[in-house]
């Protein structure tokens, strides 16, 4: 099992969601950033580093919110996610070919990748 970690990005009212690039797994669905946990990093080191690296921003990782199990025909992972606030930059997409800031209310209004729609559920319900 892969150990994976989201981002749930937070500023003012709205919630950050990317949608993954051409030539990627789940190309065209969305998702909360974030990104596999290398080996002798901590869950939150992996997130701060993946967004940095997708996206170009500083986060603040805050708590845990929830985690969700899901096996991909090759794969199965572990999606772990956190609340986090944007801090600072401004985003530059390198894995991504589209983002948005939207409400919790329009979450459902975005094809999400599998393994992301429980935190979607989630959102949805808060």
């Amino acid at each position: 099992m892969i150990t994976v970690t989201a981002a749930i990005i937070q500023k003012a009212s709205k919630i950050l969601i990317t949608r993954r690039g051409p030539g990627k797994h789940m190309a065209g669905h969305w998702e909360f950033p974030g990104g596999k946990l290398d080996a002798n990093e901590t869950e939150q080191e992996c997130l701060a580093r993946e967004i940095k690296e997708e996206l170009n921003i500083t986060i603040k990782i805050n708590d845990f919110y929830m985690e969700n199990t899901h096996q991909y025909e090759a794969k199965q992972i572990l999606l772990r996610a956190y609340k986090c606030v944007h801090l600072s930059g401004n985003i530059v997409l390198h894995d991504h070919d589209k983002m948005a800031w939207i409400t919790k209310e329009e979450l459902n209004n975005y094809k999400f990748a599998p393994a992301d729609i429980p935190i979607v559920v989630a959102l949805a319900k808060v």
